[in-house]
């Protein structure tokens, strides 16, 4: 059952409703778009409705109901998202970040700044700092040594260090690695953290690329992460691409899903087979059937 709870909540210039599904995110995610509300809206459990919309929800079969027994009827689903498990706050992992290039890059502060400063342009939604804390995690995650060494993990801050939502982005990427780590990192090094850059153009590295398997890997983990992450996750990638008019979203959307699908496996390494393969999977499908309805 779709649920809404009355206008009160104050932002830019309105009062806002929540509008919850009580059986699926599913369910939320179709009533929204046949209502028209916008998928930025959408906050892991809840869609935020303009005081405006408001008549038009309960005209399409919302049912009306209090803040507090809103919030209750989400729990007792099981859907309600706690703040622990949602995308953190920019702001938030900035310092650990920051921590974490020191003891990669001692004495390199500068430049850990300046690409933290570019992982947090005002127009990435998905590709910001929050993207690159959750990839270095995912290696932590991996474990390998090919997933600790320091190219791999040198890759991860740059791989998106460039990015406009464009093709070509990666290679430029590439390009500002090889600039930056001039100094810093020897010949040999800087041309593999380049090629790994560029590798996260396909995420098709050879069997035999323990490196770039790694680095593909935690790239792709976002996709086996919960069903309400993942949700927030289609949605950020949206917004990374308004450029994008919605018909041909919609054409390049499926085909990536479509592509994605088709693959004998998503990851490579054993953990990733392991632990992310079927998770990641029930996700794709699960957005497919969206677009397919």
């Amino acid at each position: 059952m779709i649920l809404i709870d009355p206008p009160r909540w104050p932002a830019h210039g309105t009062l806002f409703s929540h509008l919850v599904s009580d059986s699926s995110l599913d369910e939320l995610h179709a009533f929204a778009a046949r209502v028209g509300i916008h998928p930025r809206a959408f906050d892991h459990d809840h869609y935020d409705v303009r005081a405006a919309s408001y008549r038009d929800c309960l005209t399409a079969g919302a049912v009306a109901v209090s803040g507090s027994d809103l919030v209750r009827r989400l729990v007792a689903s099981g859907l309600r998202v706690r703040s622990p498990e949602r995308a953190p706050k920019r702001r938030a992992v900035v310092p650990g970040l920051l921590a974490g290039w020191h003891d990669l890059m001692p004495g390199h502060e500068a430049m850990g700044r300046g690409l933290v400063r570019r992982w947090s342009e005002a127009h990435r939604h998905y590709h910001d700092v929050r993207h690159l804390a959750w990839l270095l995690a995912a290696l932590d995650e991996i474990g390998t040594e090919a997933a600790r060494s320091r190219t791999v993990r040198l890759a991860a801050w740059f791989h998106d260090a460039v990015y406009e939502g464009v093709p070509g982005d990666e290679e430029r990427s590439a390009a500002l690695a090889l600039t930056l780590l001039e100094s810093t990192v020897g010949e040999a090094d800087r041309a593999e953290v380049a090629r790994l850059v560029r590798l996260t153009t396909s995420h098709d590295p050879d069997p035999t690329d323990e490196a770039g398997a790694a680095l593909c890997d935690a790239d792709l983990s976002i996709l086996a992460a919960p069903a309400a992450r993942y949700d927030v996750y289609v949605r950020d990638v949206r917004a990374d691409y308004e450029h994008v008019a919605d018909s041909a979203w919609a054409v390049g959307r499926t085909a990536v899903l479509d592509r994605l699908l088709a693959k004998a496996t998503l990851f490579t390494t054993p953990y990733g087979r392991s632990t992310w393969e079927e998770p990641a999977r029930a996700n794709l499908r699960r957005e497919r059937a969206r677009w397919s309805r």
